[in-house]
């Protein structure tokens, strides 16, 4: 068979199974800073952060202190 008779419909069933793998997630600080992330961001570090990447791909890491909620988004 040709690749694009079986291989097309493969890779489009494969890119929407990773689109769905991830969980857009709303981190909203004390201070009422939002962040809207890819992901669920990692929890408190050892050294008290929560680290995660927000949508633009910038690494944000924050005191656990300042997060005043983490949730999953609407």
């Amino acid at each position: 068979m040709k690749f694009t008779t079986l291989g097309a419909p493969l890779l489009v069933a494969a890119l929407l199974a990773l689109a769905g793998c991830s969980t857009p997630t709303v981190v909203t600080l004390q201070n009422g800073t939002q962040y809207l992330t890819e992901d669920m961001p990692k929890t408190k570090t050892e050294d008290g952060f929560y680290e995660f990447k927000d949508i633009s791909g910038a690494k944000v890491r924050v005191r656990a202190d300042e997060v005043a909620t983490v949730r999953k988004e609407d």
